[in-house]
């Protein structure tokens, strides 16, 4: 791997136990046990972790802040939702928490369904959707880095708006990186203009270099006036001591999926987006594809990044992320279950093996 990889984790962030096959269940979502997360995460070498969102979970901005607090270097990849947050609103609680945090804020843009008329929002059709994606990341990202700002969008518009504080560079970050996902025309149109780095879910590496290509060329076309896109990966790794004992608990663990019909599995399956619809699909083209993706989890009640699974020893799925690499993708961002668990587990095995790399 590149020196410029950055390997980050997923914090569950549910009211509920047992995300994803989690094995804790008491104060699961405590501060505490959060808390435990984010220093296992810095201990074992892993830069941060992604927070989900959605309403009906605790608030993601809330529970980064406080894990933020009691972290050094833990970098919160905080989900949010345009119409949720209103752009300067959004822009200066993000400012204050990078502030406070010494630069630690990542964010992750969410356009998907949500329960939009619980907190008061109604959206329209899909172009309406994006526009209003589109001028939040690009409202936000100028409130951030100018000041005095007007803008009048067809959603939203300021007058004469300075943020505070201001966002301090740090190198070459001039802001809190801004990370997209989406797989349809639209949603890569806004990611090719307006996102820092375009998340993909465990795709086949053929599937992700074509869409890699594709994003490129519509950067061009649109003439994206930002530095070049970046590309991620958001994808499940189960990793044991060997590829056998990898597989007997990845079959293991999808056999007892199938028998809940896959409860708390399938957080994603309210609405079949187009990226997740292309990752169901996959199941049709074989249960493993590649060297050890495996797709099965799609048919038995896996959603979202836990639809296809990276199996096998931790040499077996560096060698797969390296071929990720090898694509164009620099961030990643992975996870198994029992996170805890897992976290020291795979930063202690396969963490290392994509650090050899960098220097191979």
């Amino acid at each position: 791997m590149s020196s410029n990889c950055e390997f980050l984790w997923y914090i569950p962030n549910d009211v509920k136990p047992g995300h994803r096959g989690d094995s804790a269940v008491e104060n699961h979502n405590s501060l505490e046990t959060l808390t435990s997360h984010a220093k296992a995460l810095e201990d074992h070498g892993w830069k941060g972790a992604l927070i989900g969102t959605g309403w009906g979970r605790p608030d993601t901005f809330t529970v980064a802040t406080a894990i933020a607090a009691r972290t050094t270097t833990f970098e919160p990849l905080i989900a949010i939702r345009p119409g949720y947050w209103r752009p300067a609103h959004f822009a200066s609680a993000a400012a204050t928490l990078d502030h406070l945090s010494s630069g630690r804020v990542r964010v992750n843009i969410v356009s998907g369904k949500d329960n939009l008329a619980a907190y008061g929002d109604s959206e329209g059709d899909q172009a309406h959707r994006y526009g209003r994606t589109k001028e939040f990341m690009r409202l936000i990202r100028k409130l951030w880095t100018e000041e005095n700002v007007s803008y009048e969008g067809e959603h939203f518009r300021v007058n004469d708006s300075t943020a505070a504080p201001r966002i301090q560079p740090r190198g070459d970050r001039l802001h809190p990186k801004l990370y997209f996902g989406g797989a349809s025309d639209a949603a890569e149109r806004v990611s090719a203009t307006e996102a820092d780095v375009q998340l993909f879910w465990g795709e086949p590496f053929a599937d992700i270099g074509e869409r890699i290509s594709r994003l490129k060329t519509l950067s061009k076309e649109l003439d994206r006036d930002l530095p070049p896109l970046e590309f991620g990966l958001r994808i499940t790794t189960l990793v044991r001591d060997t590829t056998e004992q990898a597989w007997t608990d990845a079959e293991a663990k999808v056999a007892e999926m199938a028998k809940g019909n896959g409860v708390r599995w399938n957080d994603h399956r309210q609405s079949v987006a187009v990226g997740q619809k292309r990752l169901f699909d996959l199941a049709a083209r074989g249960d493993v594809l590649d060297d050890n993706l495996y797709t099965a989890p799609g048919k038995f009640g896996g959603g979202g990044a836990g639809t296809t699974w990276l199996v096998g020893s931790a040499e077996d799925v560096a060698r797969s992320l390296r071929k990720y690499r090898d694509l164009g993708i620099t961030h990643f961002v992975l996870s198994d279950t029992p996170y805890l668990a897992e976290i020291k587990r795979q930063g202690d095995q396969l963490l290392p093996l994509l650090r050899e790399y960098v220097s191979a």
